[in-house]
């Protein structure tokens, strides 16, 4: 499509180096001899893949659209609720043609951001999947031995997950030694050893309610995998968090980053990661606190204005950012009594807590923009005045 609206050429592309080169091809025969003199603008709704890595590096201006706004652009050029990947090539050609100025161009993250992101995401992921497997488990166990629940409180321990694999069912758990218990606990390095092993003993051989030999036999199978499938999650996150740690320490901002009060090395990496380092994506501190989901929204519509929090964000992160906040809550000095004096006005916990995350937000724009460690005088001198009732 030209600057006029009117459409140049359209084709359905394969996806590779095939398709790349198509549209090459196609973009090429729209230009003459000024050629370079021109600007081609490119919209998709995405910001990354291998397509948008080779649209950007190719030269173009690549504008990531929201699926969300494509949306709400469709039903603004119809209303009958039609919808086809014809027409959303038309309207997203015509939406960067004549919105361009309210759409974000895709920054060009370093490689070394775009690693810490590949490994934190992959890291995260196998932690929920624990969760998860872990939930099932629980489901699980409660159906047909509710005494391992009474034994065990991290059903995604390695002491529980080896004595869940050695005994499976009532029966077998309540043959468990002291001494097979007590072994488990020394491997996984547990405090209290006698102690613990003991009362998972005792928790074990309490009379509870059961299943029939042949339900229980195969709730003992299903629980057989559930724990081999926790036991490899378990490695993997660890190998993986290793990998986290190593790329994260590489990168040039990562000291700016640990500075910050509630990050460690898996955390900053995290929150380094689905920020981003490209120069010029934030323009301002608001801008990076809009991102993140941590600056309320306010609607205002004649005498009715409503000021909420942002339910449209980066879920992981804003899972990232939420553990920091909590974090600094003992860290930093500055952002308790930030916290305290909310909680002094009957804001609950969540909104207190987003508040102080978003005013570490705006800290580590101001640290990342001027290359500075954090300092806890300077990031809450102008919070120590009371708030306004």
């Amino acid at each position: 499509m030209d600057a006029s609206g009117r459409r140049l050429a359209k084709a359905r592309l394969p996806e590779g180096v095939a398709g790349m080169t198509k549209l090459h091809a196609m973009i090429a025969e729209q230009f003459d001899e000024a050629a370079e003199e021109a600007e081609v603008v490119i919209g998709i709704e995405t910001d990354r893949g291998l397509w948008v890595q080779a649209l950007v590096a190719a030269g173009y201006t690549v504008l990531a659209v929201n699926p969300l706004q494509a949306a709400r652009y469709r039903e603004r050029l119809s209303v009958s609720g039609a919808k086809s990947d014809a027409a959303d090539a038309h309207m997203l050609a015509d939406m960067v043609r004549t919105d361009s100025h309210q759409l974000r161009p895709v920054a060009g993250d370093s490689a070394e951001a775009e690693a810490i992101k590949v490994v934190t995401r992959a890291h995260k992921t196998l932690i929920w999947e624990r969760t998860r497997h872990a939930q099932r488990l629980r489901h699980a166990l409660r159906d047909y031995f509710p005494a391992a629940l009474q034994a065990f409180e991290d059903l995604a321990a390695a002491d529980t997950l080896e004595l869940l694999a050695k005994a499976p069912d009532p029966a077998s758990a309540a043959k468990l030694t002291i001494s097979q218990i007590s072994a488990a606990l020394k491997r996984a390095r547990r405090r209290g050893v006698a102690d613990k092993a003991a009362a998972i003993q005792a928790a074990l051989r309490t009379a509870h309610l059961g299943q029939p030999a042949a339900v229980t036999a195969a709730y003992a199978a299903t629980v057989g995998s559930a724990v081999a499938v926790l036991t490899v999650l378990g490695e993997q996150i660890k190998a993986l968090q290793g990998q986290v740690e190593d790329h994260f320490g590489r990168h040039p901002a990562a000291e700016i980053v640990l500075s910050q009060p509630g990050l460690g090395p898996v955390l900053g990496a995290r929150v380094l990661a689905e920020f981003g380092d490209a120069e010029g994506r934030y323009v301002s501190a608001k801008a990076r606190k809009n991102y993140a989901g941590t600056s309320p929204i306010t609607r205002a519509s004649g005498k009715k204005k409503v000021v909420l929090a942002r339910y449209v964000h980066n879920d992981r992160l804003v899972d990232a950012l939420d553990s920091q906040a909590f974090t600094a809550l003992q860290a930093s000095p500055g952002a308790r009594a930030y916290y305290d004096r909310l909680r002094a006005r009957d804001v609950c916990h969540h909104a207190a807590l987003r508040q102080v995350a978003n005013r570490l937000v705006g800290i580590l724009h101001g640290c990342l923009k001027t290359s500075t460690l954090y300092d806890e005088a300077t990031a809450w001198s102008h919070h120590t005045k009371p708030l306004a009732a």
